[in-house]
């Protein structure tokens, strides 16, 4: 049986970039928006707070900048170049090489709840000053539903990111090197969520 060291020195490093790996941001990303979008605009009414609906903010943005910022522009942004994008790279490319420098292997919720505060100051504190709005929109109800969604969001992308297909082993975020999907123990050892988990 083999089995994969887990020294926090090693587990902060960068995963392989490759189609499996994009693969797995873009469904994290997708699962992180479609659950962001839920509770914005859908539950969150529902239970009588306020409706959140990110493309305004990037609408707003965008014409700030003196770009187009029609509906389209806003749910592109939104969507695409956030949700399937920025969202998935943020974690996977600096804040989770950082975190495990930091604080190695941990639970996944922890770094989660950080990282979505962290988006969340990034987005109603940082974006809503350059797009000419009030600071965390006046820390109105559209803030506090934001931050629930933002740490939501990133708890959900964390947890997606791990995915198996049949006949696979596990594909995961949290794969501990470039070389480790190559290695000749690639099909013994596996990380899923942070866990060492080995077969033989």
């Amino acid at each position: 049986m083999n089995t994969v060291d887990t020294d926090s020195r090693t587990t902060g490093s960068l995963p392989a970039f490759n189609a499996r790996t994009l693969g797995l941001m873009f469904v994290a990303g997708f699962f992180a928006t479609v659950a962001f979008d839920l509770l914005g605009q859908i539950i969150s009414p529902g239970l009588g707070f306020s409706r959140l609906s990110p493309h305004g903010l990037a609408r707003s943005l965008l014409g700030s900048l003196g770009l187009p910022n029609g509906d389209f522009a806003g749910y592109f942004v939104h969507f695409y170049l956030v949700g399937l994008i920025g969202y998935p790279v943020g974690w996977l490319f600096v804040f989770r090489p950082i975190w495990h420098r930091i604080a190695g292997q941990t639970n996944w919720f922890l770094p989660s709840a950080i990282y979505g505060f962290g988006l969340w100051v990034l987005a109603i504190g940082g974006t809503t000053s350059v797009a000419d709005l009030p600071f965390f929109l006046n820390f109105t109800g559209i803030a506090w539903v934001a931050l629930v969604g933002h740490m939501l969001g990133t708890g959900i992308m964390k947890k997606r990111g791990t995915l198996q297909f049949p006949g696979q082993r596990p594909v995961t975020m949290d794969e501990k090197s470039p070389s480790f999907a190559g290695s000749s123990i690639a099909g013994n050892a596996i990380l899923v969520d942070g866990d060492r988990w080995t077969h033989s």
